[in-house]
C-alpha cells in the first residue's frame, strides 16, 4: 500500500510540474485569404482580451500566411530552431493586438517536411513553442499530398473555415474529405464566416449531414461571424475589430467565439 501511495503521489507531482497542456487549433480555410487573415487576427485579439496568452503560428505552405500579413517575418523560424541555427526565444514576436506570432518556415523553406529526422525535430520544437501560450492558433494549408506542414498538427483540433457561398461550401467539404482520407475518421469543427446566424446554421447542417452520410465523419459547429464592413476598416487601421469597433456585429461574434474557445479550454483543463 505504501508503495502504491508513493507512486500515486509521484505521478501527481509530475502532472503538476508539467502544467496544463496548451490547446492547439489548426485552421484550414475554404474562404478567401483576406477572410482567413481577418478571422485569425480577430480571434487571436478576442482571446487575448479574454485573458488568454495566445500564439498565432504561421504554418502556411503556398499562400501568404498570417506572419506575412502582420509583417512578422523578422524573427527566427521554427525550422531554424529545429536545425539548431537559432534559439526558440527568437521565434515569437509580440503584436500590438495582444498576441504573439511565430512562423514555422519562410520563403523557399515552405513545403511540408518530408525528412523524417527533421520532421521529428520540428515536432519537438513545435511542442516546446506551444508551451509558451495557453491557446495556439495555427494558420495551415494542405500540400498536394494532403499533408500539413509538420506531423504534430495532425493531432490538433482541426477547424475548417467556410464562407456562405456554394463554391466555398464545396471547397470546405473537399478539404474535409481529403483530411478524412489522410488522417482517418475523426471529428472536425466548422466556422462559418460572412453569414448571419441563420444562414450559418443552414450551411453547417447541410455540411454535417453530407459528412455523416458519405464519410461517417462528425462535424462540430464553432459558430459564425457575420459580414461586416467594420472588419475591413479595422484591418486597414492595423487593428482588431474588437478593439477598434467593439460594438460592431463582428466584434460581438468574435467575443462569443472566443468565449466558446475559453470555455472548452477550461473544460479540457478540468
Amino acid at each position: 500500500m505504501a508503495s502504491f501511495d508513493f507512486d500515486q503521489a509521484e505521478g501527481l507531482r509530475r502532472m503538476l510540474a508539467a502544467g496544463p497542456k496548451p490547446r492547439v487549433f489548426t485552421f484550414l480555410s475554404a474562404a478567401s485569404a483576406e477572410e482567413k487573415g481577418a478571422m485569425l487576427v480577430n480571434l487571436g485579439a478576442s482571446l487575448a482580451q479574454a485573458g488568454r496568452d495566445v500564439l498565432l503560428v504561421d504554418a502556411s505552405l503556398a499562400s501568404e500566411g498570417i506572419a506575412s500579413r502582420l509583417d512578422a517575418l523578422r524573427g527566427a523560424t521554427l525550422t531554424q530552431v529545429a536545425r539548431m541555427e537559432r534559439r526558440l526565444e527568437d521565434v515569437i514576436q509580440q503584436m500590438p493586438q495582444g498576441f504573439g506570432v511565430a512562423a514555422l518556415k519562410r520563403g523557399p523553406q515552405r513545403s511540408a517536411v518530408k525528412d523524417a529526422e527533421l520532421a521529428g525535430r520540428m515536432d519537438g520544437a513545435f511542442d516546446q513553442l506551444a508551451t509558451r501560450a495557453d491557446i495556439v492558433v495555427v494558420d495551415a494549408e494542405l500540400d498536394k499530398e494532403d499533408s500539413l506542414a509538420i506531423p504534430a498538427l495532425n493531432d490538433t483540433e482541426i477547424v475548417v473555415q467556410v464562407a456562405n457561398s456554394p463554391e466555398s461550401i464545396k471547397d470546405a467539404y473537399a478539404l474535409i474529405k481529403r483530411l478524412n482520407n489522410k488522417l482517418g475518421r475523426r471529428p472536425f469543427s466548422i466556422l462559418v464566416t460572412g453569414a448571419s446566424e441563420k444562414e450559418a446554421q443552414v450551411v453547417f447542417e447541410n455540411m454535417a449531414k453530407a459528412a455523416n452520410r458519405y464519410l461517417a465523419v462528425k462535424l462540430n459547429s464553432m459558430g459564425s461571424v457575420p459580414a461586416d464592413e467594420h472588419l475591413k476598416r479595422a484591418m486597414h487601421l492595423g487593428r482588431a475589430v474588437v478593439d477598434a469597433f467593439p460594438l460592431a456585429g463582428a466584434s460581438v461574434a468574435f467575443r462569443r467565439l472566443a468565449g466558446k474557445v475559453v470555455l472548452s479550454d477550461m473544460a479540457a483543463a478540468g
